[in-house]
């Protein structure tokens, strides 16, 4: 697999992702999301703010640069093309759709992302319910309105000071999609995005029970900030 990674490319994967979740990115978060080590991330960085790609503030937060932006979301359009690409066309288990684009972000041609959106009629988010970004650079506009007004499963709790609530799956974050074990469970319970389903906090874990469904679904808040839906 780490001939096919362009680390720099999975670092600006990797910030855009923490924006699109409410996370300030810092070189820590990056750490725990890739699982690299504090130096090997401080040196990607780094090189990473000497090809004007990110800017470390004096809180020593990153921020993308124009250039910086406009690579990220090129990686992550694709990353996420190629997760309908191997979930609707070529029938890979959706447990292992993420881990497999991580592969084929780094080598997709433009004319592939293309010939993609041709195949799967435009689409506008990822099998995990996520945001395409940057499809009008592609000459293609969505032909569906991706609903951006999420918010995650604990803020729910936490603002509302709410013991349980009904909403609708959304966006499961990359935190979630990166276990297929913890995946093959979402599917057992029905836990899908555009699913309704109920939430209830029970001390340090939530569980989730879809409507219609027979089992329910028991996670760790830290999993389930992960999670996100429209109230």
């Amino acid at each position: 697999m780490t001939d096919l990674i362009d680390t720099t490319e999975m670092y600006l994967r990797t910030i855009l992702e923490l924006e699109e979740e409410g996370i300030t990115p810092l070189r820590a978060r990056i750490s725990e999301r890739l699982d690299h080590s504090g130096p090997t991330v401080s040196q990607t960085v780094a090189r990473m703010e000497r090809d004007g790609l990110v800017v470390v503030t004096e809180d020593r937060h990153l921020e993308l640069t124009g250039e910086g932006r406009q690579k990220a979301v090129q990686v992550m359009r694709k990353h996420r093309l190629a997760e309908r690409l191997l979930h609707d066309v070529i029938g890979l288990e959706w447990e292992y759709v993420h881990e497999e684009a991580c592969r084929w972000e780094h080598v997709m041609s433009d004319r592939v992302e293309k010939r993609i959106l041709e195949l799967i009629d435009n689409p506008v988010s990822s099998p995990y319910g996520n945001p395409i970004p940057g499809l009008e650079e592609l000459g293609h506009k969505p032909r569906g309105v991706f609903r951006s007004e999420v918010v995650d499963v604990v803020s729910v709790f936490t603002d509302g000071a709410l013991d349980e609530f009904e909403a609708v799956i959304s966006r499961l974050a990359e935190p979630v999609q990166v276990n297929p074990e913890v995946l093959q469970q979402f599917i057992a319970a029905d836990v899908l995005p555009g699913k309704h389903a109920k939430f209830v906090r029970e001390g340090r874990n939530v569980t989730i029970t879809v409507a219609g469904s027979e089992k329910s679904l028991d996670l760790s808040k830290d999993l389930a900030a992960h999670i996100f839906v429209t109230l």
